[in-house]
């Protein structure tokens, strides 16, 4: 779904070369003499500001909302740039440098993901650009440009391309002589933490909390003197511990600069056994899931109580890994969230309970890097994504890992957790369109091998160019056949009809490419449950029993004046 080392802000000095011996005495002397000894060259220096996006999006300006500065992946330090095209926007974000007239600067930045370009405009002589069609890993864009004669400033710029991936950009430098803006003081270490309390506990979970440090980034927890958990807000939760046990935590605080000495350590004992969550609320026959963002990307920002009743399902997107293979954990960001606090967010899941809704926890999306391969991560996956259960109250979970799925294992940890958590239990899917294009795939394997207790597999029909559908035919997303025709084969591969849902963005910027009308996803859910309002595809069958749908994300579809829940939400509950 569309989710180190410091940086030194010290000025670089050019080496000069030292002659040696008598010759270098000479010259030194004749110059002297002569009266040519000259001052030495000044430094060149980065003349762009929040370069490396720590101060978020600071001194930068992104078109259409398109920007946001975020925590992973990153080159270095601890944020970088991530800026999201829609049909009608590249995502430029842009600059002005300030920089000397008849100068020669370099220009610099690494990116990944989607397309990405790099450029200088209003440079007075020839302006400059260089781009990448895109990549998986950090990779240097470079060029030069040189300014005009009375050249004091230049937009510098990254874009990506329209209805394109994401594109990331980190460490952007307009390397020459300092044009009088020069480079920021790089930051200083943080105070230590104070305040550190331990709020709810369970079996096998603490849930913490400690007053904002100045200057910081980010933190980290400590369990027993070992590292167990990182946070961007003033909270977090330590899982996988044993029931009825002390154990003793200190936090510190972190940013480019460093580490923090820890906070003043505390004390805090786990519950005893027998203090699970007990079922939540049943599925709808036909039910709507709907994304909820535990960050700001640009859409509009909620608490769970913003989320509207026409959705049945509530995933919390997304829980974060930790250094355990495997293992999971849930951060809220209480500061991108525009200080919903932790109370405020647990208080929020049993309110919507309380309507009839489930709210479940998220894993993977597309930066996601949980890996369960190997038996040891298949138990840490279902021991703490069970401790967020009973901490947080969370009724299932999604499995919406873009980077990969083992099938044997991901059904053993499953099935681990359906065995803790009892017949309650939810479990959602998010497949991409490639992921259930064949029975042999690792996610339709899994999908099939947990058939007994899966409630919805809710593939994504966007980002996807064109695919296959059951008959063989090949479909280009977008259209209502594009959804039908890719279902069919779900739900001839021996899912059941309950278990197949249709996921859309709730508009045109909530995915690179693949949106379709609510009026589509609706004639979609018609042709597949009653025969009516089919594209040129038409399945030899109805499935009245088909779930529903899903979207990406609420906070879209708020953004979109909730158009898509209005429409779609009503008629899946109108189904047969």
């Amino acid at each position: 779904m569309e989710r180190s080392a410091g940086r030194s802000r010290r000025r670089r000095r050019r080496s000069r070369s030292v002659l040696g011996g008598t010759l270098a005495v000479a010259t030194a002397a004749a110059l002297t003499v002569t009266g040519l000894v000259s001052t030495a060259q000044a430094a060149d220096v980065n003349n762009a500001k929040n370069a490396g996006f720590e101060s978020g999006l600071a001194n930068w300006t992104c078109s259409g909302g398109s920007g946001a500065a975020v925590s992973s992946p990153v080159r270095s330090g601890t944020s970088a740039l991530k800026a999201t095209p829609a049909g009608q926007d590249n995502a430029k974000c842009s600059q002005s440098v300030k920089v000397k007239p008849n100068s020669t600067y370099k220009l610099s930045s690494w990116v990944q993901g989607g397309y990405a370009y790099l450029g200088a405009s209003g440079t007075g002589t020839t302006d400059v650009s260089t781009w990448t069609p895109g990549s998986s890993s950090w990779t240097k864009l470079s060029t030069s440009f040189t300014t005009g004669a009375n050249t004091t400033s230049v937009t510098v710029y990254t874009h990506g391309w329209y209805g394109q991936a994401a594109y990331f950009a980190d460490d952007i430098e307009v390397t020459g002589p300092d044009g009088g803006g020069g480079e920021e003081p790089g930051p200083v270490i943080p105070a230590a933490p104070a305040g550190l309390t331990a709020g709810a506990t369970t079996t096998s979970s603490v849930a913490l909390s400690w007053n904002a440090v100045s200057g910081a980034t980010g933190y980290k927890v400590y369990r027993n003197g070992a590292q167990a958990t990182t946070s961007t807000g003033t909270s977090a939760t330590v899982t996988g511990l044993t029931a009825d046990t002390a154990y003793e935590f200190s936090v510190s605080a972190t940013n480019a600069a460093g580490e923090s000495v820890k906070s003043a350590a505390i004390s805090a004992r786990t519950a005893k056994e027998g203090t699970g969550p007990g079922p939540g609320p049943a599925v709808p026959k036909h039910a709507v899931t709907g994304y909820w963002q535990n960050f700001n990307n640009g859409a509009a920002v909620q608490k769970l109580t913003d989320v509207p009743a026409d959705y049945d399902i509530i995933a919390v997107s997304f829980a974060d890994a930790t250094p355990t293979p495997g293992q999971v954990t849930f951060n809220l960001d209480t500061a991108g969230l525009n200080g919903y606090t932790d109370a405020q967010f647990r208080a929020d899941i049993k309110t919507k309970q309380a309507q009839g809704k489930n709210v479940i926890i998220s894993i993977g999306g597309e930066l996601g890097t949980v890996r369960v391969n190997n038996d040891a991560s298949a138990t840490a996956f279902a021991n703490s994504v069970y401790a967020l259960m009973q901490d947080y109250g969370f009724n299932g979970v999604d499995i919406d890992l873009e980077n990969g799925l083992n099938a044997t294992y991901m059904t053993k940890a499953l099935r681990q957790l359906s065995a803790k958590a009892g017949s309650g239990l939810v479990i959602t899917m998010a497949p991409q369109t490639i992921d259930m294009q064949s029975t042999s795939g690792e996610y339709f394997k899994t999908a099939l091998n947990i058939k007994d207790i899966l409630t919805v597999v809710n593939m994504q029909y966007y980002n996807s160019g064109s695919m296959l559908g059951c008959d063989g035919k090949v479909y280009s997303q977008g259209s209502v056949d594009f959804l039908t025709a890719l279902a069919c084969i779900q739900l001839e591969g021996g899912l059941d009809p309950s278990q197949v849902g249709i996921g859309v963005p709730a508009s045109t910027r909530g995915a690179g490419s693949g949106y379709v009308a609510p009026s589509i996803v609706n004639a979609a859910l018609d042709c597949l449950t009653k025969g009516t309002s089919c594209g040129s595809f038409k399945p030899s069958k109805t499935y009245p029993s088909l779930r529903g749908a899903m979207t990406w994300s609420t906070n879209w579809d708020a953004t979109a004046g909730f158009a898509w829940s209005k429409a779609v939400g009503p008629h899946v509950r109108s189904l047969p």
